[in-house]
This record gives C-alpha cells, structure tokens and sequence, in this order.
C-alpha cells in the first residue's frame, strides 16, 4: 500500500503509463481502439483525464513507436485532439490542417501511419462552429484559403438531408455541412488510397468519421 508522501508524489510527478509495444499494438483490433478512444473522450468530458508524467513518456518512447490510430483533426486551436481521447505520448497520430481536409500528403501520411507504423483506425474528425467550412458556405476567396475552401465546398452542395437556412449565420448547417464534409473525407481516403481501402476490405483496420461537440467536448462517431 501506498503511503500519503508516495500517492502525493504520484499525483505531482503523474502517472507512467508504459508505451506501448509493436506486439501490444499487433493484439488490438480496430473496434477495440476505438472503444479506447471513447473511454478516453469520456474521461475527457467528465474532467477525469488521467494524470501522466510526459518527460518519462518521452523517455521510454525513443525506442519506437507503435500507436493505435491516426487523426486528421482540424487546425482549430479549441481542439486538443490528445487530450480530447485522453491518450498519451506515443498513443495515436495527429494531423491538423483547416477544415480537416484530405489531400496527397494527408493520404501519404495516414498510409505510414497504419501501413507501416501499423496503426489500427482512420479517423477523419470535424467539428461544429468550424471557421473553415464557414468560409466555403460564404464562398471566401482570400490568397491560398480560396483553394483550401475549394476542398470543402463539394460539402456545401449536398442538397439532401437539412431543412432550414443555409447560411453561416446558422449554426445548425453549419454543423450539417461540417458532418457531410467528414464523410466526404472518409469517401475521399478510401478512393483515393489503395492502401488503406485494401487494409480496411481485409478488416486490419477501420476508416471513420466523428464529429467534436465544441461545448461538451464530447465526440460522437458516425455510422454509415
């Protein structure tokens, strides 16, 4: 049993959460990340994060790397994606660009990431209230975000689905056009990447969506 002084310097120091290894990572099944991605969104939610020592993280990580998914998140800075899915160093990859869109280096980056480095689960997260895909709904041209927004606008003319004003000023279709532009997305890897299209058909990993739910924090993943 612990004692008060050693529980005190667990909770000042945090937690060492082993890192995981390549056959830890070869045992876990996509449904299975992704049932650890909604316990960790949970703990999130509730303010129960775990408490983990980084600097020892960092440490025991240099050997390797073995994470169990890859995110393409947005750049929006309100969305901490680690700490959204309560993972730790070496857990999952990021990548973050604007309206979380997928393009040649993106598909490059998420083949390394499950094809090489043997991650388990795509997942392609957008979120309400996104700046970017308020910009396509409003046809935004400014320097290269014109060609960014160009990515998300197929999004915006999806016709079926939302009844009401389709403009930025409401918040309801823009959260509408952010979900259609996640499933575009998750449309867009699976054409797009051979890889990845042929890893998912032999059940080695899972391509989905989710949507961030700015006020809860909370991530809701999509069904077909």
């Amino acid at each position: 049993m612990q004692t008060g002084s050693e529980i005190a310097k667990v909770e000042k120091q945090g937690l060492v959460e082993e890192v995981l290894t390549k056959e830890e990572q070869a045992n876990l099944t996509p449904d299975r990340v992704i049932a650890l991605l909604t316990e960790g969104n949970h703990r999130f939610v509730s303010g129960e994060m775990t408490l983990r020592n980084h600097n020892e993280q960092v440490r025991r990580a240099v050997a390797g790397q073995y994470p169990k998914a890859v995110v393409l998140s947005c750049l929006d800075s309100r969305i901490p994606v680690e700490d959204v899915f309560d993972r730790g160093i070496g857990d999952m990859f990021v990548a973050r660009v604007a309206g979380n869109i997928v393009n040649v280096d993106i598909l490059g980056s998420m083949e390394f990431a499950c094809k090489v480095a043997g991650a388990k689960l795509v997942v392609v997260m957008g979120h309400e209230l996104c700046g970017a895909v308020m910009g396509a709904i409003d046809g935004v041209q400014m320097g290269h975000i014109t060609a960014l927004l160009g990515k998300i606008r197929p999004a915006t003319l999806r016709t079926d689905g939302f009844e009401g004003t389709r403009t930025s000023a409401n918040t309801d279709y823009v959260r509408w056009v952010a979900e259609q532009n996640v499933r575009l997305g998750v449309e867009r890897v699976r054409a797009e990447s051979a890889i990845l299209a042929e890893m998912e058909q032999a059940g080695e990993i899972k391509i989905v969506g989710a949507m961030y739910a700015m006020e809860t924090g909370e991530v809701e993943f999509l069904t077909a």
